[in-house]
């Protein structure tokens, strides 16, 4: 515990809130404002409506009674994939290693968004809607990788090249945090538009899962 305590990453944690929040300006002039505005406000917001969409696909073809709990563990590991990657970039400095982390889950979600429809277009109906709400909800993580590295093409760099610091493979807080009402509204959408439905959906899965094997 002591040693933790001492560690710099441990010590630049606990005063992650004490440095001047990041100003982003209503009216940006300027392409980095521009960009970054628009990933906050953009990007980020635009995976509650497809997130919930999905949900809704999922809950009008009866998911419960078809594919059920292994299709919906399945949702759950692609919002824990997404949402891992979400956090580290709301929370912590952009550098080789959030970056990578990053890039990667966007691989491994874009595989796992594979294996979701092989699996359930053996179960259950897919309509073309649907198809084309998961293409939306596979392209975000992709999108929010590409605005985030023209944010920081010199961690990018660091990246390709092995990165030449030691703080850029160490998770450390943003040197000037995202205001804390933003990050307050963006943890509320997500608990909202995807947490709660996709936990409701869990539950139904579960509990048809019971009712079949009682029966």
């Amino acid at each position: 515990m002591t040693l933790s305590r001492r560690s710099p990453v441990a010590r630049a944690w606990r005063r992650w809130r004490r440095p001047r929040d990041l100003r982003v300006r209503r009216n940006p002039v300027d392409v980095e404002t521009t960009n970054r505005r628009f990933l906050m406000y953009g990007v980020l917001p635009l995976w509650f409506v497809p997130a919930v969409a999905d949900w809704m696909m999922h809950r009008r073809t009866r998911i419960e009674h078809t594919s059920g709990t292994r299709e919906s563990a399945l949702h759950a590991l692609m919002m824990t994939e997404a949402g891992i990657p979400v956090a580290m970039g709301l929370l912590a400095r952009i550098n080789p290693l959030v970056l990578s982390v990053m890039g990667g889950a966007a691989v491994v979600h874009g595989a796992t968004a594979l294996w979701d429809v092989s699996l359930a277009t053996g179960e259950r109906e897919i309509r073309p809607l649907e198809q084309h709400i998961h293409s939306f909800l596979e392209v975000l993580p992709l999108s929010a990788l590409a605005f985030t590295s023209c944010l920081h093409w010199d961690q990018v760099s660091g990246v390709l090249h092995g990165g030449e610091k030691p703080e850029d493979w160490k998770l450390l807080p943003k040197e000037n945090p995202l205001p804390a009402r933003y990050l307050a509204g963006i943890g509320l959408g997500i608990g909202v538009c995807v947490a709660l439905p996709y936990a409701e959906e869990m539950m139904r899965c579960v509990r048809a899962g019971r009712v079949r094997a009682a029966g």
